[in-house]
């Protein structure tokens, strides 16, 4: 809900009692939560990048196989829900926010366990061009969030085509290994 008033008011425009008001709670028991707005968006990246977290231990844990790196970025692609397509919205609206906020461990750990899952796809001997690819491969719903902006694609068609963009990589990867 947060994400969804930062995105339409503005993160600066938008107060804690706002957001309390539109949860149907009162302001003290969002201060019991959340002491500030920044705690909000630190608390929901940290919570993506525990989700990046949980993707990598799943990857280590399946049977590896030629299709392992396609069902991990599937796998990471089809998790996107509207709250996460907010948050993406949210990130490219507000870099200088995200880069006061990575220096916390929220957005760092989103970062870092992306890359952790790239570089464990990409594999130990992994050139710079291929561990690029993955990435981009992870971060085709980021890509996909950030160009439909003016567009008039549904969520929905966003996921799509990140989807899509994804495949793209994923066979550009088979094509170099």
């Amino acid at each position: 809900m947060a994400l969804a008033l930062f995105s339409t008011k503005g993160y600066e425009a938008t107060s804690l009692r706002e957001i309390a008001e539109h949860l149907g709670i009162s302001k003290a028991s969002l201060y019991y939560h959340f002491k500030s707005k920044e705690d909000i968006v630190t608390s929901q990246m940290s919570s993506r990048g525990d989700e990046a977290a949980d993707l990598l231990a799943w990857a280590r844990a399946q049977e590896p196989g030629r299709d392992l790196m396609e069902r991990t970025v599937l796998r990471w692609v089809d998790a996107t829900t509207i709250d996460k397509l907010r948050g993406i919205r949210f990130i490219n609206a507000n870099p200088a926010l995200m880069r006061t906020l990575s220096r916390g461990s929220g957005v760092g750990t989103l970062r870092d366990s992306l890359s952790e899952v790239a570089s464990y796809l990409a594999g130990d001997d992994a050139g710079p061009a291929r561990l690029l690819l993955v990435r981009m491969a992870l971060l085709s719903i980021n890509t996909a969030a950030s160009a439909a902006a003016g567009t008039g694609c549904t969520d929905e068609g966003i996921v799509a085509s990140a989807k899509r963009l994804a495949h793209a990589l994923l066979g550009e990867l088979r094509s170099i290994s």
